[in-house]
């Protein structure tokens, strides 16, 4: 099937049958953006896009239900949504069918609920963070920034209620940032916010042991915002010099 050539790409979500994952698609899928909803378990992709096309309105694309290979295979744009327990065994599984050029948006956090723990605290990380884990595990010439560590699914799957956040998203590469940002901005009421190379990924997730905690004690749902920023977090960049380099 040929797209317009003004509309979005269709855009994989690995873990789309989860909490996170499915929040997402609902909102993207609003906003216009196609979407290949990926599972271990092909059963629970159809389930949990059926759900979801229910409550899409009218016009807006339902979601392409599939096993997780299948929906990498099929975009360009990869949003990883699974929990740290099954991070590693994921890359293992993809390995084979992900390819240079993607782009992959990892919005995993090591919470050391994965290990039994408590979900108020992480759990250290050999390589510094889960996202750094998965630009060691990932092909060559795969792109891999962080994000949406801080943003509640059950914020974002509430769609009666307007969304005021803010995302963080760390990468190594600018070009990198500016276009994960392209496609979160398209959800009404996200801002994206350049928080700097993909090692800031480890401080970056640790914020979400913090926001659960402040969330239970609260009883609500919180996200953050940063203050005190320029109107235009993502001008358009100059024409670089052939000596310059990309800042991070």
């Amino acid at each position: 099937m040929t797209r317009a050539p003004d509309s979005p790409a269709p855009v994989a979500i690995v873990g789309g049958s989860g909490a996170l994952g499915s929040a997402l698609a609902l909102r993207l899928a609003i906003a216009g953006v196609p979407i290949l909803l990926g599972s271990r378990d092909e059963g629970r992709a159809a389930e949990a896009a059926a759900r979801l096309a229910a409550r899409l309105p009218e016009g807006a694309p339902s979601p392409s239900p599939g096993g997780n290979a299948e929906v990498v295979a099929g975009a360009e744009v990869i949003l990883l949504c699974v929990p740290f327990r099954s991070h590693s065994e994921t890359f293992t599984n993809l390995r084979d069918h992900l390819r240079a050029g993607q782009l992959l948006i990892d919005a995993t956090v090591p919470l050391a609920a994965a290990i039994s723990g408590k979900a108020t605290r992480t759990i250290g990380v050999w390589q510094g963070s889960a996202a750094q884990q998965a630009l060691e595990m990932a092909p060559d010439g795969v792109r891999v920034v962080s994000a949406l560590h801080t943003v509640s699914a059950k914020t974002l799957a509430d769609t009666s209620a307007p969304l005021a956040e803010d995302v963080l998203v760390c990468g190594d590469r600018k070009a990198d940032k500016r276009e994960a940002a392209g496609l979160l901005q398209r959800i009404d009421g996200l801002r994206v916010v350049d928080a700097g190379p993909l090692e800031q990924s480890r401080i970056v997730e640790q914020l979400t042991a913090t926001l659960i905690g402040i969330n239970v004690r609260y009883r609500t749902h919180a996200g953050i915002r940063i203050t005190g920023l320029p109107d235009d977090l993502w001008p358009t960049p100059s024409e670089p010099s052939p000596t310059s380099k990309e800042p991070r």
